[in-house]
């Protein structure tokens, strides 16, 4: 199985992928603190995919 490599991709796909990135963090933590004022099924699962999503580029996974 080859391992995934971003630097592979075109030039559109690759700054897609680096503008995620760098909107994960922020997005997160809005997430969280509105998870935490307003819990509902929705905002736990949309915290829950970004916390995922970030942990995946902090790994260097995507």
């Amino acid at each position: 199985m080859a391992r995934y490599y971003r630097y592979r991709l075109p030039p559109w796909a690759r700054h897609f992928i680096f503008v995620i990135e760098k909107c994960t963090l922020p997005i997160m933590i809005f997430q969280l603190i509105r998870t935490l004022l307003f819990p509902t099924t929705l905002d736990v699962f949309l915290a829950g995919v970004l916390v995922g999503l970030y942990i995946a580029f902090y790994l260097e996974w995507i």
